[in-house]
């Protein structure tokens, strides 16, 4: 009798096991906060806000044994991921957000099992998350919202998203104007 108990436990440890690696965890976030100071410059480097947040990104994601880190071409996605990138000992890779479809489909196929933070922008992270097949969970991320963190669960085709929020709240969103 002990020995089917010990059969029938680890068969479900290895359908559980084999049910983890089919599971793709994929977090969404937009770059932090830039400096804005220069209106010609085309690739800011992030404000003191921007820094503080890109800390709070390794804070909320230093525990979740991240395999992959893709940012854009931009400094500020990649001083955004660059704290989480540099604790966990990950080099970042570029991809391009004119063909979010396709990159997610790579990603699809090649990355089940694994863990992903994307760095986009304001105008591309909603068509990453719709790109895994979920839907748009906010209307917009306007261009003074910096605290959104998407996560995406694909599992059996199937695409999840769940909105949470790190570092310093936005006041403006809270009712706070200042």
């Amino acid at each position: 009798m002990k020995r089917i108990l010990f059969v029938l436990s680890f068969l479900l440890f290895i359908h559980q096991s084999v049910n983890a690696q089919k599971t793709l965890k994929v977090w969404v976030v937009r770059h932090a906060e830039k400096i804005t100071s220069d209106p010609n410059e085309k690739d800011p480097e992030l404000s003191a806000e921007g820094s503080q947040r890109a800390e709070a990104l390794l804070k909320l994601l230093k525990g979740e044994s991240i395999d992959s880190i893709f940012v854009t071409a931009y400094k500020r996605t990649k001083l955004t991921a660059f704290p989480l990138a540099d604790k966990v000992g990950l080099a970042m890779k570029t991809y391009s957000p004119a063909d979010q479809k396709a990159f997610a489909k790579q990603l699809l196929a090649n990355a089940k099992g694994k863990k992903i933070l994307i760095v986009g922008h304001s105008n591309t992270v909603l068509d990453v998350i719709e790109s895994f097949g979920a839907k748009r969970p906010v209307q917009e991320i306007k261009d003074d919202e910096y605290d959104y963190v998407f996560a995406l669960t694909i599992k059996d085709g199937k695409a999840e998203v769940k909105v949470g929020h790190y570092g310093k709240t936005n006041e403006k969103k809270q009712g706070n104007s200042k």
